[in-house]
């Protein structure tokens, strides 16, 4: 009798558990996430690709026929995760009015929204950004620019003028002092809810800032 033709896939082998087949259309993003996860751990300097596979569960030639090497897995993370986070700022802050309470309100609650879609941001941010010789720092002021900075602090250098902002303050800083109660506090709430046994979300960090930041901005009128 003639033995009944079984389908091909019944003879192929079974795929382990967690690991991607190469033909796996979510591979290149799971590649994506794991060099990502070992950047954020270890810094980008002292991951190696075969660290990365590892983390993906997939073999160094399997890692290095998609991406050839860390340098194009940095440009990917650059471009996949970093610049879809800037944009979503960006975004949030194109449609603040006159108001430079209403922009700063935008630019506190939109970086802190982003760091809760994000949350490898901060610490990737200070490493390999903020950090003298981090590898992200020449690629991002080289794709971004001061574009953004700059804006923010042309905005509030007008309300200065129109007597809408405290004139003690210096608009340039007053940039650096938004990214000081946002990031920072960010990058570093695992110590502080340690130390203050207290979940201090990005809900406490947006009120704070937003309290500490209203008072200050507040112009100063003659009696």
């Amino acid at each position: 009798m003639t033995k009944p033709i079984r389908p091909s896939h019944a003879r192929q082998p079974r795929r382990a558990p967690g690991r991607p087949g190469t033909d796996s259309p979510d591979l290149r993003a799971t590649l994506v996430e794991a060099a990502l996860a070992c950047f954020v751990r270890d810094g980008i300097a002292a991951t190696s690709l075969r660290g990365i596979a590892a983390q993906a569960g997939v073999t160094p030639a399997m890692l290095n026929y998609y991406f050839g090497s860390k340098l194009a897995l940095r440009d990917a993370i650059f471009e996949e995760r970093l610049m879809p986070a800037i944009m979503q700022l960006r975004e949030g802050i194109a449609g603040a009015g006159d108001d430079v309470n209403d922009l700063v309100t935008r630019f506190v609650k939109g970086m802190l929204g982003v760091v809760d879609a994000n949350p490898w941001l901060p610490s990737l941010w200070v490493r390999e950004v903020l950090c003298e010789g981090g590898a992200l720092r020449d690629v991002l002021l080289t794709r971004i620019g001061p574009d953004l900075p700059r804006f923010l602090a042309g905005r509030f250098a007008e309300a200065q003028r129109q007597g809408q902002l405290n004139p003690s303050l210096d608009p340039r800083l007053l940039v650096v002092s938004l990214i000081g109660l946002t990031m920072f506090p960010a990058a570093g709430a695992p110590i502080w809810r340690q130390i203050f046994q207290a979940d201090l979300n990005t809900d406490v960090l947006a009120r704070h800032a937003l309290a500490l930041l209203g008072h200050g901005m507040e112009p100063r009128h003659e009696n």
